[in-house]
């Protein structure tokens, strides 16, 4: 019996050098910030905070955008709406990725679980496709 490895997809945040400007002081760069699709899971690293989630927790993906720089750029944003968190470094276009059960993201102790999450990759389409349910 051989293991295979476990392939993992890493998508690269789509920077605008006005959005790159107002995540710096929040120590969010490109080289701390991306998206993993693993076999079992998503990962999103946006300077200090992260989100992850099984990827079975997942039940869809809507591209989104645009976006108010106000509302968007900087850190990681929490809609008071929906509880949804952003994670923006444009104002054109994005992914939202639905969760079944909601996850931690925004705050250090884990207590805000969001339903969903956006991210503005620079692969909006090959992200969707990543999450998209795969056949066995």
């Amino acid at each position: 019996m051989t293991d295979t490895p476990a392939l993992t997809l890493r998508f690269d945040f789509d920077w605008q050098p006005s959005y790159r400007r107002a995540a710096w002081p929040f120590g969010i760069t490109p080289r701390r910030a991306w998206v993993e699709v693993g076999d079992v899971q998503l990962t999103v690293r946006f300077g200090p905070w992260t989100l992850s989630s099984a990827l079975d927790n997942v039940t869809g993906t809507d591209v989104t955008g645009p976006y108010a720089f106000v509302k968007t750029a900087g850190p990681p944003h929490l809609s008071f709406s929906d509880r949804g968190i952003t994670f923006a470094t444009n104002g054109e276009r994005g992914l939202c990725v639905s969760f079944r059960d909601p996850v931690p993201g925004i705050d250090p102790t884990r207590r805000i679980r969001h339903p969903g999450a956006t991210l503005t990759v620079q692969d909006v389409d090959g992200l969707a496709r990543a999450l998209s349910p795969r056949s066995s």
